[in-house]
């Protein structure tokens, strides 16, 4: 990424170069905005960035992969760009680490990667992430680890709008290779999970759709998950999000709460207890165990949080139906994007032969297949 860089803004001053990785997580969907549980690991595929430090306020982004370049001052308020919305990303970390303090200067960045976009696998905080690792290296500022996945996190939602949660950047950040990445949304409290597979294989099939639902429904679910909390809150105050609530409050709080809110509810609560549950199996090395917990997730995500879509819903039975697939759910903010897949070795060949074949003949859309490890984060234990 360096000659990027320089083919962008020609020859300067030492260059600072960081990779951060997308991620895919394996159990936990929609609970992380709700204070719950979330079990990810970090990818392969990841962003890389180059930048170094120039005179003045100035601050140029490059980005290799849409073949444009943005330029915005420093020493004026730092505002959304609806005219090349991926830079609001880079724009809004620099917004976030002015907000808590760090002094910034004028700077050259340039950036790509090979995270698939509108995959699910969030290619967006690894952007975050990785601004935010260069202008630490260039600027020398000590925010670390858990904090710096928090101002990752306010920029995706205070400046460019999407109210995710603290799982994509934190385990971008924070992930080990071959590892799982076992996180308390919450208390940021975390643990290691060896990913123990054997002859077992994680493969990612990208759906190739992605509906422009994804945005406005990911806010609206936020909203409903809200309005649930409040009605249980009147009932039991300890209910500070829905990670605390139980299903029997859910049911005691039912006449107050919409049909829908319902379902919502209880997907979150449910998929918290999965959670906790295939962290265990994964120590025990139960991997059926965990299969069955991935299924148990698409499910809840289809008919209670109705995230999902006819494509993925086609993928996830297709794979199902290979003898020796654990496991298959979908994966990330819904609405498209790709499943996530635990396969005994011995079904890879009817799982290639099979899922993209049939997919491609009832859709019209050839999907991608990613076999994929466990990799390091940006800035690993």
């Amino acid at each position: 990424m360096r000659d990027v860089l320089v083919q962008s803004f020609g020859d300067g001053g030492p260059v600072k170069v960081r990779r951060a990785p997308g991620r895919v997580n394996l159990i936990g969907e929609h609970t992380d905005y709700n204070d719950g549980f979330v079990l990810p690991m970090a990818l392969e595929f990841a962003i890389e960035m180059a930048g170094r430090l120039r005179p003045g306020p100035l601050v140029r982004v490059h980005s290799r992969d849409y073949g444009e370049s943005v330029s915005f001052r420093v020493d004026r308020p730092i505002e959304p760009d609806p005219a090349h919305p991926w830079s609001n990303y880079v724009r809004g970390v620099l917004w976030a680490l002015s907000q808590a303090g760090v002094r910034l200067e004028g700077m050259d960045l340039a950036f790509g990667g090979d995270v698939p976009k509108g995959a699910g696998l969030s290619s967006s905080a690894a952007l975050e992430v990785a601004t935010a690792e260069v202008v630490r290296g260039l600027n020398g500022f000590a925010i670390k680890g858990p904090d710096l996945a928090r101002l990752c996190q306010k920029a995706e939602n205070d400046f460019v709008g999407m109210k995710c949660g603290i799982m994509d950047q934190f385990v971008s950040l924070m992930g080990r290779a071959d590892h799982a990445l076992f996180l308390d949304c919450r208390s940021l409290e975390h643990e290691l999970i060896p990913l123990e597979l054997g002859d077992h294989l994680i493969a990612i099939v990208h759906s190739g759709v992605r509906h422009e639902l994804v945005g406005s429904e990911y806010n609206r679910r936020r909203e409903e998950c809200g309005a649930g909390v409040a009605a249980l809150r009147r009932r039991f105050p300890a209910v500070l999000a829905l990670r605390d609530a139980t299903l029997r409050e859910l049911a005691l709080c039912a006449e107050e709460l919409s049909p829908t809110v319902q379902k919502r509810c209880r997907h979150v609560i449910t998929e918290c207890g999965r959670v906790l549950e295939s962290k265990q199996a994964l120590r025990r090395g139960d991997l059926a165990r965990f299969g069955r917990l991935m299924n148990a997730s698409h499910d809840s995500l289809r008919d209670d949080y109705e995230v999902s879509c006819p494509e993925i819903d086609l993928l996830v039975d297709l794979a199902r139906a290979v003898p020796g697939v654990e496991g298959a759910r979908i994966t990330g903010g819904g609405f498209g994007g790709c499943t996530v897949n635990l396969l005994a070795g011995s079904a890879l060949e009817g799982f290639k032969d099979l899922v993209p074949a049939r997919y491609a003949k009832e859709t019209g859309i050839t999907p991608r297949l990613f076999l994929t490890r466990a990799a390091d984060g940006a800035a690993p234990f």
